[in-house]
């Protein structure tokens, strides 16, 4: 980083830049709950022969933050794939059945952007269309910070609602099911080869409450990619070409993402492992009638305060999934 010729290639130097800071975060971090503990140690003999009360609680909690920041690094530990770190995008798609399943989608989606603006992410509604009568039928958003995309894949699959529907007037219990996709920001020197040819373009008006947050012009953009069939859309921009320029990013990430996880596929088929928990499996249930559960199929991890987990708190959920299945996931 101190040679002369450093930031001849700045993408390069960027990426270089970007690989310390995150290991110097581990360093440090490392560094700060050693002394930490040893200090705890040296000093706990002397607290517990004084029998204080409150510097025993004291001590206690000492005890507790640091293996917290022991978990917390563990967890870094093993977001050591090359695009743990990035931003990333974050799209839900409402499953058959109609306005309860549109219903859940929108659940979801305030669900993880809560869950990203606890931990000081940025969140950015890429497009959405509605339900025909309440909630979403898919929303797209951008989550961007450290580790975005490490955290958020844990969350790949369909997600299971079941509860007594409130669009129900006989008061029934209702199964529903939303799909969550997950793909990282491509940035710097990663090169996907996207040919104009097997692109097919669509420009529409973007959706909103009315007045003035409705486009009068076909600013929204629709990209289907042929060969694969992934569509990606936009409608945040003010403008067309904006909205396409972002499109082409989401194509990029969604292609890279999908060439990731075919040579993840290939090796565990050399290999011989039999875990399916890719998208389209079902990956987790949210029971709110007649009991409160939130349990994950992939790693047995449940939760019995369902309000706590539709407000955002799922890390133990994600924390759980890279423990068991480690950075890539799979």
């Amino acid at each position: 980083m101190e040679g002369a010729n450093f930031w001849d290639e700045q993408e390069k130097a960027q990426k270089t830049i970007s690989e310390v800071n995150q290991l110097k975060e581990i360093v440090v971090g490392y560094t700060e709950m050693k002394k930490r503990f040893q200090d705890l140690v040296e000093l706990y003999p002397e607290i517990k022969a004084s029998a204080d009360q409150e510097l025993l609680l004291e001590s206690d909690r000492e005890y507790a933050i640091i293996m917290q920041q022991l978990d917390d690094l563990e967890i870094k530990r093993m977001l050591s794939h090359e695009l743990d770190h990035s931003n990333c995008y974050l799209s839900i798609n409402a499953g058959a059945g109609g306005t309860e399943s549109c219903d859940w989608a929108q659940m979801l989606s305030r669900m993880y952007q809560r869950w990203a603006t606890k931990k000081g992410y940025q969140v950015e509604v890429i497009d959405f269309v509605e339900g025909d009568v309440a909630g979403l039928k898919s929303i797209t958003i951008k989550i961007s910070g450290p580790y975005a995309y490490g955290f958020s894949k844990a969350e790949k699959g369909v997600h299971r609602l079941v509860r007594i529907s409130p669009f129900d007037a006989n008061a029934k219990r209702h199964t529903s099911f939303a799909s969550i996709d997950v793909s990282p920001e491509i940035e710097g020197d990663i090169q996907i080869e996207i040919r104009p040819e097997d692109l097919r373009i669509d420009t529409y008006r973007a959706s909103g409450a009315g007045g003035q947050h409705v486009n009068k012009t076909e600013s929204a953009v629709r990209i289907t990619h042929l060969p694969t069939k992934i569509v990606v859309s936009c409608q945040s921009e003010r403008s067309q070409l904006q909205n396409k320029e972002t499109c082409m990013k989401m194509l990029k990430s969604k292609l890279y993402e999908k060439e990731l996880t075919e040579r993840q596929e290939a090796l565990h088929a050399l290999s011989g492992e039999k875990k399916e928990i890719g998208f389209g499996s079902q990956i987790r249930s949210y029971v709110f009638q007649p009991y409160t559960l939130v349990k994950d199929a992939r790693t047995k991890h449940e939760v019995g305060n369902i309000q706590a987990v539709m407000d955002g708190d799922i890390d133990d959920f994600i924390k759980a999934y890279l423990k068991e299945f480690g950075s890539y996931g799979g």
